[in-house]
């Protein structure tokens, strides 16, 4: 009945102990494959892609029920239905935060300090574009594929990041000067299916057994 996508990558194995948790273990051959088996009437299909893709996805229609994080809901701009928030992160139950963060000695404590064209390194371009224009400060954003705060200060002047902790960042020199927004990992679903009474059901009742595996995690 219901098509759910749950994320590679660095929420792969919380997501996976949940499940488990909640009776919905997740069966594939390997670790390495991207389809898999939940041994419930309720689930058809399970992919495992990367939680950059499943909002899109998810809205769409190509999956019913998705796991992802509130960040690339709203990178994203995906019209899903919340179903409800999933108490961990990457590596602990505490929320992440996409950050602004800027080099320790460059003396900026604010992010009203942030020089007309700036350039500025980011895997959230369109959040960060968001965010300035909000400011009223215009800047070049780079777009990032990983080890953001490398890239400060010889290609960028700041950078716009993902962290849970801060430890990483304050490793590389850097200062965070604001939190722009606050992302836990989300149950999800397409607009239509929520709105299907069958699917509805399903989706209430899947709901309840991975809170309930929440408990037990």
């Amino acid at each position: 009945m219901l098509k759910l996508v749950i994320p590679k990558g660095s929420l792969e194995r919380a997501t996976l102990e949940l499940f488990e948790a909640a009776d919905l273990k997740v069966r594939r051959g390997s670790e390495r494959e991207y389809r898999g088996a939940i041994d419930d009437p309720r689930i058809d299909s399970v992919a495992i892609l990367r939680p950059q893709e499943i909002p899109t996805y998810v809205d769409d229609g190509f999956f019913d029920l998705g796991v992802t994080g509130e960040d690339w809901i709203a990178e994203t701009d995906a019209k899903v239905v919340h179903v409800t928030p999933l108490e961990y992160s990457k590596q602990t139950d505490l929320p992440v935060k996409i950050v602004l963060a800027v080099p320790r000695d460059a003396g900026i404590t604010a992010p009203d300090q942030i020089r007309p064209g700036s350039r500025i390194s980011t895997e959230f371009p369109n959040l960060t574009k968001a965010y300035f224009e909000r400011l009223g400060i215009p800047v070049r954003i780079f777009l990032s594929y990983g080890a953001t705060e490398a890239k400060v200060p010889e290609i960028v002047d700041a950078i716009v990041d993902l962290t849970e902790t801060g430890a990483t960042l304050r490793r590389h020199g850097m200062e965070i000067i604001d939190v722009i927004l606050e992302s836990r990992t989300q149950l999800i679903a397409n607009t239509s299916s929520y709105e299907d009474a069958e699917k509805r059901k399903a989706i209430d009742e899947l709901d309840v057994h991975v809170e309930a595996g929440e408990i037990v995690g």
